[in-house]
């Protein structure tokens, strides 16, 4: 049996049932797509739900704000995808007059659309013969097949969409699309993969090699970056705080933060007195008169990102008035946070 007619068959025994799973819909596809990359199913299929639940049509996400769309898609990080599916939204329905485009060219256009993405849009879809490499089939073939070429190089990238696209079920792309990223998922695992039940176990090159957790290889990430970050929490006696909006092309563009400062490095407890006094004269205080400032974590929260990790205090700075900047503290919950403010005032606006 071969490669791809083994695969199916594991798929139609094992595969799990999941709601973009019973569609052909390319706007369902693509939303679940988007929102399972760099996510996990368990996390992702709970957006899934509300995006569709929300926007139930393409045209339904284009007539949305940036802001009803970053708040639903709160706490999945990497946000530009929030962004780049809201403006591609707008482009299917003002360039393709809401129709969603159907061949691999013409989808992976679309702002945010990649080739793994476009290929399996076209291929669930509409039935194009286009192989998809993720995560998933990056460890299969290359357990598979002893492939030791990084993953994350350019002749790893070449190199793997060649062989997927040469193995891929012409006559079922989808289903062989869809197969190949669920083995990956739940067989064929990062660690720990059922190797003693695998289909393949009497071919695969790793098992045979014992190479097993030595596969994929990828190159070592980029040096992180460590930022230290106080946020200014003020509060008055009306009971209202400041948000301002990030701008730029930075992480989190376009969500709402509270006023920050940014340091070298960590504050020790003898500098502490000394930053509670250039806080009542930063350009974050804007001369309002400061009652009292106190630290709300005692230890700063490790917020870790994919090059940076965020060492993060917040501080919480009574005022007298916040005048016009002042938004009730209330409504905060109306406004897309990151993840690490939103978990902030759960334990803030419960106490």
């Amino acid at each position: 049996m071969s490669f791809s007619n083994k695969l199916i068959a594991w798929y139609l025994e094992h595969k799990r049932d999941m709601p973009w799973r019973n569609t052909k819909d390319p706007y369902k596809i693509w939303l679940s797509e988007i929102i399972l990359q760099q996510t996990r199913v368990a996390q992702g299929l709970p957006y899934y739900l509300a995006f569709t639940k929300s926007f139930p049509t393409v045209q339904d996400l284009a007539n949305a704000t940036e802001e009803e769309v970053l708040k639903l898609w709160q706490g999945l990080g990497y946000y530009s995808r929030g962004r780049n599916l809201h403006a591609s939204a707008q482009i299917i329905v003002n360039e393709y007059d809401g129709v969603f485009p159907d061949t691999y060219e013409e989808i992976k256009k679309l702002k945010g659309v990649g080739d793994y993405t476009a290929s399996a849009i076209a291929s669930i879809s509409f039935n194009e013969p286009t192989a998809v490499v993720d995560g998933n089939v990056y460890r299969v073939l290359s357990r598979v097949y002893g492939i030791d070429t990084p993953i994350n190089s350019t002749p790893g990238i070449k190199e793997f969409k060649a062989l997927a696209q040469e193995l891929i079920d012409v006559k079922r792309p989808a289903d062989f699309n869809q197969a190949i990223m669920e083995f990956g998922a739940i067989q064929c695992k990062p660690q720990n993969p059922y190797c003693l039940h695998c289909i393949y176990n009497d071919k695969c090159v790793a098992l045979q090699k014992n190479k097993v957790s030595e596969l994929p290889v990828k190159l070592k990430k980029t040096k992180v970056r460590n930022r230290y970050l106080n946020y200014l929490v003020f509060r008055d006696k009306d009971e209202k705080t400041v948000l301002q909006q990030r701008t730029g092309k930075g992480i989190w563009q376009g969500l709402y933060e509270f006023p920050v400062i940014e340091l070298d490095a960590a504050l020790t407890d003898g500098e502490e007195s000394r930053f509670r006094e250039s806080v009542t004269t930063s350009k974050q205080a804007n001369d309002m008169d400061i009652a009292a400032i106190t630290r709300f974590n005692e230890k700063p929260i490790i917020h870790k990102l994919s090059h940076q990790h965020l060492h993060t205090t917040f501080w919480v700075v009574d005022v007298a008035t916040t005048e016009r900047k002042g938004i009730p503290i209330s409504t905060i919950k109306d406004y897309p946070v990151p993840i690490l403010i939103g978990r902030f005032l759960e334990e803030f606006l419960s106490k």
